[in-house]
């Protein structure tokens, strides 16, 4: 007989291999995020902003949005200006804002 107040049992979630490590958002650890964007302003010293333009498809209507975000990018020679096409990783955090560092500039702006 079961009783009508018990709580069914489910199976655990699955973990991956024994051996595998995974971040807190399923990629294995060590594996940094890479983004590119274009620099909107480079008037901070040591500091860039990037804007990173993401196309996300809506759930409810399919259609294709763009969603801008803007990073604080820790650039170390201060060679990033307005408007170039630099690309971005992952890093500690140097600051109250800055979590990404500068990778390399991609593109230079004309």
């Amino acid at each position: 007989m079961t009783d009508p107040g018990a709580v069914p049992m489910t199976a655990a979630p699955d973990r991956g291999e024994p051996g595998e490590a995974a971040g807190a958002a399923g990629r294995p650890r060590g594996r940094r995020k890479q983004r590119e964007g274009t620099v909107v302003s480079s008037a901070m010293d040591k500091t860039v902003v990037v804007a990173v333009v993401e196309r996300v498809r809506h759930p409810r209507y399919s259609k294709t949005v763009r969603r801008t975000k803007r990073l604080y990018v820790h650039d170390e020679e201060g060679s990033a200006r307005a408007g170039d096409r630099v690309r971005v990783a992952e890093t500690r955090p140097m600051s109250k804002l800055k979590r990404w560092r500068l990778v390399e500039i991609v593109e230079r702006a004309r």
